[in-house]
């Protein structure tokens, strides 16, 4: 049964095309470091938005569990359903609250948001120092929530789970206990919105940066 949408399966797939990236141009000095960064906060951005209007598998309000839900699961007494499981939807969250937090340290750490209003007073040398900080840290937790990550693919790839496959096909067979469940799915044409919406928020950012 089909279980991801479009929109969710093309931010699954760039946003690891701008990771590796920006693992490669951060630990060598060199590459658009900056470009790549900014590309990956319009897309986590937009992902956050969809998170909120986009299809039913997508949203946070339908996929994130209670950490009662998260013990079940992993005892092996929650039933499987159609999307991410209780505990790999705490992956998506932190993943994507420690990619914001790291392409936000980022854009600090870059200057652009020296022209900003109060710039002068929240942006201190003291601030340049806590996201210098924060931004090294996370590049580290990030590097090593991907690798968790993909020992747990690997896990469920041995227990005849193929999730990479769900996320290229969006489709899941054979590991479902309801696999006539009705799913809702929202139009491709609401994620190019939130997409502009989000890619709005990144311009704004770079354009106040020139005035």
């Amino acid at each position: 049964m089909k279980i991801w949408d479009l929109p969710t399966r093309f931010y699954h797939w760039l946003q690891a095309l701008l990771f590796i990236g920006l693992v490669a141009s951060g630990n060598s000095g060199e590459g658009p470091h900056l470009v790549l960064g900014l590309a990956l906060f319009t897309l986590v951005i937009w992902r956050v938005l969809w998170g909120v209007v986009g299809s039913e598998t997508s949203q946070f309000k339908a996929f994130v569990a209670s950490p009662k839900r998260v013990v079940s699961y992993l005892m092996g007494r929650e039933k499987a359903q159609p999307g991410h499981n209780p505990a790999g939807s705490w992956m998506v969250v932190v993943l994507i609250v420690s990619l914001l937090m790291q392409c936000s340290t980022g854009i600090v750490i870059s200057g652009l948001l020296d022209n900003m209003p109060f710039a002068e007073t929240l942006f201190t040398d003291s601030a340049y120092d806590a996201s210098m900080a924060i931004h090294s840290l996370f590049a580290k937790v990030l590097q090593a929530l991907v690798a968790v990550h993909l020992l747990a693919i690997l896990v469920y790839k041995l227990r005849s789970k193929p999730l990479v496959w769900a996320m290229v096909s969006g489709k899941q067979k054979n590991t479902l206990d309801n696999p006539n469940a009705v799913l809702a799915f929202s139009s491709n044409k609401r994620a190019l919105l939130m997409l502009l919406a989000a890619g709005l928020v990144t311009m704004t950012i770079v354009v106040s940066s020139l005035v």
